[in-house]
């Protein structure tokens, strides 16, 4: 299985097409759920939400796409590391 590790300063691209620059990953700091914080750009009308900086949960940041809501997508994973 593939390990897929978030690190700070790396980008990575959205299933929709933008990309997100990771800030750095924290933890809650009552329930030590972990967290990606990144700056979303390139949005350009794309998505729902606005360029700009988020926080998302670690596991829902590296999860797969919910093909049956989006059959068109060919990307596997929400976000994928640029290399």
């Amino acid at each position: 299985m593939e390990e897929r590790i978030v690190k700070p300063f790396t980008a990575w691209r959205h299933f929709k097409g933008t990309t997100a620059f990771v800030i750095t990953v924290a933890k809650h700091s009552e329930t030590g759920e972990e967290f990606v914080i990144y700056r979303c750009i390139g949005n350009a009308g794309r998505t729902d939400h606005k360029d700009g900086v988020y926080a998302r949960p670690l596991d829902m940041f590296l999860s797969e796409v919910d093909h049956e809501k989006y059959p068109e997508v060919t990307q596997k994973y929400r976000f994928e590391e640029i290399v």
